[in-house]
């Protein structure tokens, strides 16, 4: 199964017959988008007639989506060349003694206008048992484009994250060997600082304890600044996560695991930031630091 983005966006439409006699049909509009979001948060932009199958569209949207911030707007519209359709004298008639009935009771109320009567006019020209199968019929066709378009969306963000793990790898090929160049610099640093202090002293010969002196100095030098762990670590999380988006694993939740890879990979970053006695292995360090957050705002964005 593909990876699949939380980004996407899709719309349909149909012709829905009125039940008035002889009135031009309108056309059912179903637009949905979704953005990244930690869970599954809906919000429905409907007409109130049509809240009765919200619950039927929720079931639908859940059996497809997983994760993200999901936008669905329902809409009437006239169809091409159409245009509104007149409302009948009786319908008048019936909106007038309403907004009497209205106005005697809540005289603060403001009066209906004429865009109020034609769109009321053409909202009553439909039941919700004429628009449910029209409506969940185009549900089921969004929801198919939407996923394609996050699978697309994925598919590109797997292949930015993929050259950044590989940057990341690259990265610390690169601090593995300075380690041991480090520790023998440093070495040889304590060991030239014997030699001066003796020389200070007036003796040419270096004795044997300021030489175990020096090795242990080093010694303990190598034990603070060893990152070889560290390196270990983050190249196995970055194991995981190449096996993860070449699709090894459930798909699902995938991007909450990769997030919390991130994490493991962020603190690696900042202890051989911490760790850091060269110039170089800081560069390193931030560098590493500025490639994971990159990877941090793809994965938010995978379901």
């Amino acid at each position: 199964m593909p990876i699949h983005s939380m980004t996407g966006y899709a719309s349909a439409q149909a012709p829905l017959e009125s039940l008035t006699p002889g009135a031009a049909p309108a056309r059912l509009g179903v637009e949905i988008r979704s953005v990244n979001s930690r869970f599954l948060d809906l919000s429905f932009k409907m007409p109130d007639e049509f809240r009765v199958h919200e619950t039927a569209l929720r079931e639908r949207i859940g059996q497809h989506v997983r994760r993200g911030k999901v936008e669905l707007r329902i809409h009437l519209e006239a169809g091409e060349g159409q245009g509104l359709q007149a409302p009948s004298v009786e319908w008048l008639q019936r909106m007038a003694e309403l907004q009497a009935k209205v106005s005697a009771h809540l005289p603060q109320a403001r009066p209906l206008s004429v865009a109020d009567v034609l769109r009321l006019g053409q909202e009553s020209r439909y039941t919700p048992e004429q628009v449910g199968p029209v409506l969940l019929t185009l549900m089921d066709r969004v929801l198919d484009a939407l996923g394609q378009a996050r699978a697309r969306e994925g598919e590109r963000l797997v292949g930015a994250m993929r050259a950044q793990i590989e940057a990341l790898a690259n990265l610390a090929g690169q601090a593995a060997p300075l380690i041991p160049e480090l520790v023998e610099q440093q070495r040889q640093r304590f060991l030239q600082r014997w030699q001066e202090a003796m020389g200070l002293a007036g003796s040419t010969a270096m004795p044997e304890a300021a030489q175990d002196r020096a090795l242990s100095e080093a010694t303990a030098f190598a034990i603070r600044i060893d990152v070889a762990e560290e390196l270990t670590r983050l190249g196995s999380h970055l194991t995981e996560m190449r096996a993860l988006l070449e699709g090894h694993g459930r798909p699902e939740g995938i991007g909450k695991r990769l997030d919390f890879l991130i994490q493991e990979l962020h603190r690696e970053a900042n202890t051989l930031g911490s760790k850091s006695a060269t110039l170089t292995l800081s560069r390193i360090s931030v560098d590493m630091k500025v490639l994971i957050e990159q990877l941090r705002e793809q994965v938010q964005n995978l379901e």
